[in-house]
């Protein structure tokens, strides 16, 4: 068995349990002993980690071999068309290296949160969403996508982690799952039973 946390981290808090800064972290929202995020979300980056008391299951989630896909949704700054994305489709090439090929649409604006404080928007310049989903965790990954293609990330909210999502959770809520772990790595865990708390 293994415990498996949903948290929908907020705009600036850092995905760690300390910081010698003092900034806001997972510690301000999650109060249940022994769970590890698996994976990285940036401090200015919000929507889904995934927490776990599991080390196997960490690593399995958060490794990049695993290539376990990660949904986001982006709002970058311009208007881009499908053949602008098309880049993103086929793999596009990063200073570190050449990026698996990724699902890119275009999207309406999702039915989100507002964010604090808000996004710096231009009225000359109009925004668009993206949906993009990726099976890498590179550092900054999906904002120097964009960039790469000319349309800077202003918003990123991570709607997903393989067959896990944010549902209908607000900033700073979580859901606790409790899931079977398979005696085999190579298969994909079981969820058992699961409940919902907020923290």
């Amino acid at each position: 068995m293994a415990k498996i946390i949903l948290l929908n981290k907020p705009f600036n808090v850092l995905c760690q349990f300390t910081d010698k800064e003092g900034r806001p972290t997972l510690a301000d929202f999650v109060d249940t002993n022994g769970v590890y995020p698996a994976g990285r979300l940036d401090y200015d980056s919000e929507g889904l980690v995934v927490l776990t008391d599991n080390g196997k299951l960490q690593h399995q989630i958060s490794h990049p071999d695993a290539k376990s896909s990660k949904t986001y949704w982006v709002q970058v700054e311009g208007t881009p068309n499908h053949v602008d994305l098309e880049p993103l489709h086929k793999g596009i090439q990063l200073k570190d290296g050449l990026c698996r090929p990724a699902k890119a649409t275009l999207i309406k604006e999702p039915d989100i949160w507002p964010r604090n404080p808000p996004v710096r928007e231009r009225a000359s310049i109009p925004t668009t969403w993206l949906e993009l989903t990726i099976s890498e965790g590179r550092n900054r990954q999906v904002r120097r996508m964009t960039a790469a293609i000319g349309f800077p990330t202003l918003r990123l909210i991570r709607a997903t982690v393989g067959d896990w999502s944010i549902d209908n959770l607000k900033p700073g809520e979580s859901k606790q799952l409790t899931i079977h772990t398979p005696a085999n790595n190579s298969q994909r865990p079981r969820r058992s039973t699961r409940g919902n708390r907020r923290l």
